[in-house]
């Protein structure tokens, strides 16, 4: 049984947000897995040599669409890479887009990328058993190897859906169906959702398994969805919730090439030599209890409440450290600049992405916060734990699966009950008070080193679908 992951992103060809995290590991765990991407003009995909397997065309409206399929042959990824190479789509220098806004023509993009891949599997013969989409951008493949003529020798393939985040649905309006192969117009209604087409309502409808990226996830979206509701419960039997691993051969702190070295040292003096490191690197006192932020400055991650909070903070307290690496509103943005000049001594903002830096942080940190509105699962607290910085989280997502109160037995983290300014100010006094007390944080922090949260588990969840599917006649 063999299983195509079909993605935009795929750590480290590509990567966004959690999406490339989780595809770039998966196939790793998996018998017999390989990805299959756009080929983006990024710097990544420059540095690499390909080999083209399959070349084709297919007429699109106005055009004649060319497209090859290659194999990424210069890297050991630990499964094979495949790229599709359309020249004009997606050899560019972004994903969705640049610094000035997403691209135009997303739609077309995404439904020429998979309208590519459905050719090219069309053309293979007993490749693949199951695929495996993610998110919209390749939502519209259920439907099309159902209904769409041109795909009609695919048809018994299994496929399985997994939505990373539900916030982005890719929808677009029926005066551009023409760009969807044909098909059986007397199925029109599995891509309709609100008078517009919906790829990943679609998908839902479509796929023969749904699965979100943790439990509490598809709680929340059976009763808050954007709109979709009616179809999870709808299609509630054929949808589970999949809490996300980490990839332990890339966040690992006894291997990782961007830290203090363990060796034979230990755990404790592994983490005082990190922090020292990175407040040296940061040029903020390693004394203090330091908390860290990574990720967007958006309203989702609850970056906007964490900025007001943080500037109320450090006015009356000296002796806790805030730290923040990541891009997004250039308002929000600002507002840490601000704290940084006001607050030199004990801030350190960095509005970039940086990977190494990020590695740094989770190992030298004491604690991460994640004060998020909706977090599908969150990787961050994972990489967080896994290097024994304690997380402080909002109770939502996969964030109520993974992380568990300092006050109950086994507590890996701080919890918040509701999301506020002073409730995110009230937890971050109240780790200052866990980091003065030794013996609780020393618990707490052997705790969270014991928590696993490798893929092995999760990976098996996914194979126990994919055969029950193919069990299927």
């Amino acid at each position: 049984m063999r299983v195509l992951h079909i993605t935009a992103e795929c750590y480290p060809a590509a990567k966004v947000g959690g999406l490339a995290d989780v595809v770039g590991a998966v196939p790793k765990y998996m018998s017999d897995a390989d990805v299959i991407m756009p080929k983006y003009g990024t710097k990544w995909f420059q540095g690499q040599t390909t080999e083209t397997i399959y070349k084709n065309t297919f007429w699109f409206p106005g055009q004649t669409i060319e497209f090859s399929i290659q194999k990424i042959i210069s890297i050991d990824l630990g499964f094979s890479l495949f790229v599709v190479d359309i020249p004009g789509k997606f050899d560019r220098d972004g994903v969705y887009g640049t610094a000035d806004g997403y691209f135009e023509d997303d739609v077309e993009r995404w439904v020429c990328f998979q309208r590519a891949v459905l050719i090219w599997l069309s053309s293979i013969e007993n490749s693949y058993s199951v695929l495996h989409v993610h998110d919209h951008h390749t939502g519209l493949i259920p439907f099309m190897i159902k209904y769409s003529y041109d795909y009609s020798n695919l048809k018994s393939l299994k496929t399985v859906l997994t939505i990373h985040n539900l916030a982005y649905q890719g929808s677009f309006g029926w005066d551009r169906q023409y760009l969807i192969a044909a098909f059986d117009n007397w199925k029109s209604g599995l891509l309709d959702w609100n008078n517009r087409i919906n790829p990943l309502a679609s998908a839902i409808r479509c796929a023969d398994w749904v699965t979100t990226v943790s439990p509490s996830y598809l709680k929340e979206l059976e009763a808050d969805a954007g709109g979709l509701e009616w179809i999870f419960n709808n299609e509630s039997e054929k949808c589970s919730g999949i809490l996300n691993g980490i990839d332990s051969s890339v966040w690992n702190r006894k291997t990782d090439s961007y830290l203090a070295k363990l060796e034979k040292r230990s755990f404790k003096k592994f983490k005082l030599d990190n922090k020292k490191a990175l407040c040296e690197t940061l040029n903020i006192n390693p004394s203090n209890c330091t908390i860290s932020f990574i990720g967007r400055l958006v309203e989702q991650k609850g970056a906007d409440i964490l900025a007001y909070a943080t500037h109320q903070l450090l006015q009356e307290n000296s002796d806790i450290n805030i730290l923040m690496l990541g891009t997004g509103d250039p308002y929000l943005e600002d507002q840490f600049k601000l704290l940084k000049e006001k607050y030199p001594e004990t801030t350190g903002i960095n509005l970039a992405y940086d990977e190494g830096l990020a590695h740094q942080i989770y190992a030298g940190s004491d604690f991460l916060i994640m004060p998020s509105r909706h977090e599908p699962c969150g990787l961050n607290q994972l990489y967080a734990m896994q290097y024994g910085t304690i997380p402080i989280v909002n109770s939502t997502g996969g964030l109520i699966d993974s992380v568990k109160d300092h006050k109950t037995k086994g507590g890996t983290g701080i919890k918040l009950t509701e999301l506020s300014v002073k409730t995110v100010i009230k937890a971050i006094k109240e780790a200052a008070n866990i980091f003065k007390d030794s013996k609780l944080f020393n618990q707490l922090r052997a705790n969270c080193i014991a928590e696993d949260f490798s893929w092995e588990a999760s990976t098996k969840k996914y194979q126990n679908i994919y055969e029950s599917l193919n069990d299927r006649t």
